[in-house]
């Protein structure tokens, strides 16, 4: 397993030989040696996202599609389509790049792909707050300590161009994405994800084979949201099947 420049500064750890029959996305916070267990003896490369890992963030904030355009000619570079592995936010990027360039299936992971709640919105007084940081009445610092306070661990884990990529990733939604795709899927989910749950999967699969894309499903108990560390051998297992199909 070495560390190979993939395309525009974008970093992967490879597998076997090239060119990768599969190609592995990580989920948010994460990296490409998320895989090294689940990739081993495949032909194979786990991106290091940009702002992840070796990667360097992306010059300007944007969301899953965004990171799909810049991944976009090392899977159209390739010299047959791949498959597509995605973990989490790593899923949202395969699902977009499964719609705007050729890939031969896509295994997917613990991944949010459609939203099941009507975001809420700020209460008042932050709003308020918001305002008054805007006019100079409120200092950055202070307007910093609020977001943090309020924000999640991802939330606060990151700043600059990353948090405002999370910002716009957490309020994506995938279906016209997942209304374009014609490739086997396969969903392998931890039955115990509570960032993700399985309801989500099942949401998507419905759609898939509403237009008659063939779907596999695997529910994998005393599992978390962490499949390719947690469960590498059932991860492996869908990629081997879809490898072969």
């Amino acid at each position: 397993m070495a560390l190979k420049s993939v395309a525009g500064g974008v970093f992967a750890e490879t597998h076997g030989s090239w060119p990768p029959r599969v190609v592995a996305l990580h989920g948010w916070g994460r990296r490409g040696s998320d895989f090294t267990d689940v990739l081993d003896g495949l032909d194979a490369i786990a991106i290091d996202l940009p702002g992840f890992g070796a990667s360097p963030a992306p010059d300007v904030p944007t969301g899953a599609r965004g990171y799909a355009g810049l991944l976009r000619s090392i899977i159209a570079d390739l010299a047959e389509p791949p498959l597509v592995v995605g973990h989490s936010f790593g899923g949202r990027v395969a699902v977009c790049l499964a719609a705007i360039v050729p890939v031969s299936g896509l295994v997917l992971t613990g991944v949010p792909l459609l939203r099941t709640a009507i975001p809420r919105r700020p209460s008042i007084g932050y709003r308020v707050l918001r305002w008054a940081n805007r006019t100079g009445a409120v200092s950055d610092e202070r307007m910093e300590r609020e977001r943090r306070r309020r924000g999640s661990a991802d939330y606060r884990a990151v700043s600059g161009t990353m948090r405002d990529v999370l910002v716009t990733v957490v309020s994506e939604s995938y279906r016209p994405e997942l209304e374009a795709i014609s490739v086997p899927v396969a969903f392998v989910w931890g039955a115990d994800d509570h960032e993700v749950r399985p309801a989500v999967a099942r949401e998507a699969k419905t759609i898939l084979q509403a237009r008659g894309v063939p779907v596999e499903w695997t529910v994998l108990e005393s599992v978390g949201h962490l499949v390719p560390t947690q469960a590498p051998d059932a991860l492996r297992a869908a990629i081997d099947a879809a490898v072969e199909r």
